[in-house]
């Protein structure tokens, strides 16, 4: 799951980095691993422009019903109010995994 994160102004950094800390146990609970977070300073390969995101993350799910047995329960709903409350706008991107074979 790509996760494309722009920060609201005032204060959003900081909710984002709460719900951080509050859903990593709710990711280990279903078997999802955080692969990757980070900035998005700029464009190597593009039109120049800075990217809309402030950041991007990526969790690797065990299987899409891992990420909805998540997202489901009581206990992370309350969770995802810092991530709402942090965001301007956060994009999530469905993925699959290709083998090396077929790119």
């Amino acid at each position: 799951m790509v996760n494309l994160l722009k920060f609201k102004t005032a204060g959003g950094l900081e909710s984002c980095l709460q719900y951080g800390r509050e859903v990593a146990p709710h990711l280990q609970r279903v078997g999802a691993t955080l692969r990757y977070a980070g900035a998005a300073p700029r464009n190597v390969i593009g039109d120049g422009e800075r990217p809309w995101w402030d950041a991007i993350l990526i969790v690797e799910y065990p299987n899409p019903q891992a990420f909805i047995d998540m997202v489901t329960t009581p206990e992370y709903v309350k969770v995802h109010e810092h991530r709402t409350a942090g965001l301007e706008r956060g994009d999530l991107i469905a993925t699959s995994v290709w083998s090396v074979s077929a790119v």
